[in-house]
């Protein structure tokens, strides 16, 4: 049975997207890692800094296991920063650092997008694991109703996706924008933390774009069947 066309270059496409803005962020970060901060703190001290001066010194930073998995919990109201992060000096470090104090400011002043993303979360939970399953048993079966309910599962998965595009922006803007008021940061520094989230952004914008590409392509199919 020949493979569809349209599906072969929906895969190129995903493996362009996804091994391209991979590669870009591993390239910026490992590129500002080796220029050092000029203010002289770690990640974690410029973190404290940044979450103390937001109001927020009930807010834990903590190291974790791991590269380029810096992340902050609204549940358990958690910093994690990677141990190159946490300890580095460098304007890669400061840049994650400071990114995800901007998600733990989002949190704590309600910001639209993140509380409306946290809400989705059980839904996308439920619906990332089981849209796979309900296509192929649909498809399999000829129960094109399951067909259709997988293809909405796979729409809130998108969804969320699209709704953390401004969440991780924004997070970005808050720390571009402290960065650029609070560490006093020469001009270089500046546009090198910069680039740096925006290629990690770049990311999150690749994989909505593959999913959109898949979802109107499952759409075809359906409505061919």
């Amino acid at each position: 049975m020949p493979m569809d066309p349209m599906y072969l270059l929906l895969v190129i496409a995903s493996l362009v997207l996804g091994f391209g803005t991979q590669a870009y962020i591993n390239r910026q970060y490992k590129k500002y890692n080796k220029v050092p901060i000029s203010t002289g703190m770690t990640g974690a001290q410029t973190a404290r800094r940044m979450l103390d001066a937001n109001g927020l010194a009930n807010i834990p930073v903590q190291m974790i296991a791991g590269h380029l998995n810096d992340h902050f919990d609204p549940r358990t109201k958690v910093i994690s920063l990677s141990e190159a992060v946490f300890n580095g000096r460098s304007v890669s470090a400061t840049a994650i650092a400071c990114h995800e104090c901007g998600h733990a400011i989002q949190h704590e002043r309600n910001y639209a997008p993140a509380t409306f993303r946290r809400l989705l979360w059980p839904v996308v939970n439920i619906a990332s694991n089981l849209w796979i399953f309900a296509l192929m048993i649909g498809f399999v079966l000829g129960i094109f109703q399951l067909v259709w309910l997988a293809l909405i599962m796979y729409a809130c998965v998108l969804l969320f996706q699209l709704v953390t595009l401004p969440v991780e922006f924004n997070a970005s803007s808050r720390a571009i924008a402290y960065i650029g008021i609070g560490t006093y940061l020469p001009d270089d520094e500046t546009r090198g933390t910069r680039k740096v989230l925006t290629a990690a952004a770049l990311t999150y914008v690749a994989g909505a774009l593959v999913s959109v590409l898949q979802l109107l392509y499952l759409f075809g199919v359906a409505n061919r069947r």
